[in-house]
């Protein structure tokens, strides 16, 4: 029976490379694909950014890939990552032979947790022009993401950095920081803990010397994305939001206003995130026929605009094909 994969294109870009990577996984595999919307252009038609029957189908599908939303961003992705308990994202940041890329040896996978942290959204007017922010860290959060990226690098067989600010957030931090630490030492694992401000400096400086980056929600957003400039920027970086028993997988470049529209955005991010599906669903082979496609066709082009080339994305696609 062929998997149920759920298909939302989303806003700006999303509707351009999504559909780039839909063809790949329907060469090497098949699936059953349901397509769903999400993001503006629906909240504009309808008045709600994630329409209900979207959120139930990325709930039951057996895996859902996403795009991107524009200004909804928030109203359509957290809910969708809440609707797999998706209390683990991983967002791989490798640098790719013939990419011009600044730190070419980086090969870095920030395991970070998905579900509290500064976006679990308590945000309050508590006077006229006093705003609060309330952070919520709980030990059982931190225990599974802990759990997550201890098997996920020792599978990998990646070195693991545990990224924090205890030092000013003792609180919650220190609680974030104490629950990684017990997990390490259930597993006996061995792993360095860096303020997650020092390793920004590093992470530019020696990438090379980290390998799996467990991390709070907001310091792994941030840090990902640092390291995106590491290897060629955004377009290259794929993601995935794993619960329980599903999980989402999306680019990490977002909308990309500025393009839409002009058939020139990078597919590679998407693409490899279908990989990262495809893994998921354990099609491992599948898995690795793709990313080698990708990789070969980022070596010697053709290359869209953001990689300094000038191909179309549908040009990128049918490289990728061609390689399949």
């Amino acid at each position: 029976m062929a998997e149920r994969v759920a298909v939302i294109a989303g806003d700006g870009i999303g509707r351009e490379v999504v559909p780039a990577a839909v063809a790949v996984l329907d060469r090497v595999g098949e699936f059953e694909f349901v397509e769903a919307d999400a993001g503006d252009a629906v909240r504009d038609e309808t008045g709600a950014a994630l329409p209900a029957e979207t959120r139930a189908l990325a709930a039951s599908a057996d895996a859902t890939l996403f795009g991107a939303a524009g200004e909804t961003a928030a109203d359509v992705i957290l809910p969708l990552r809440r609707a797999v308990d998706a209390f683990a994202n991983v967002r791989p940041a490798r640098a790719y032979p013939g990419v011009d890329a600044l730190q070419p040896e980086t090969d870095l996978v920030f395991v970070r947790e998905n579900t509290e942290g500064v976006y679990a959204g308590i945000e309050n007017e508590i006077a006229a022009g006093v705003t609060t922010l309330t952070r919520v860290v709980t030990a059982a959060a931190s225990r599974r993401l802990a759990d997550f990226g201890f098997e996920y690098a020792a599978e990998g067989g990646y070195d693991v950095t545990v990224a924090h600010k205890a030092n000013v957030m003792g609180v919650t931090d220190g609680q974030f920081l104490a629950a990684v630490r017990a997990v390490a030492d259930e597993r006996g694992a061995a792993h360095e803990e860096v303020l997650m401000d020092a390793l920004a400096t590093d992470l530019v400086m020696h990438p090379e010397d980290h390998g799996v980056v467990i991390c709070p929600n907001l310091a792994g957003d941030v840090l990902s994305d640092l390291a995106a400039g590491l290897v060629g920027g955004l377009g290259l970086l794929p993601s995935a939001n794993v619960g329980p028993e599903r999980a989402l997988f999306e680019p990490v470049h977002g909308s990309a206003p500025d393009i839409a529209g002009e058939g020139t955005a990078n597919p590679a991010a998407t693409i490899l995130s279908a990989a990262m599906l495809l893994e998921y669903l354990d099609h491992e082979e599948a898995a690795a026929r793709v990313r080698e496609a990708v990789t070969t066709v980022l070596a010697g082009g053709p290359r869209t605009p953001d990689l300094g080339g000038s191909a179309t994305t549908e040009a990128v696609t049918e490289a990728v094909f061609a390689r399949l």
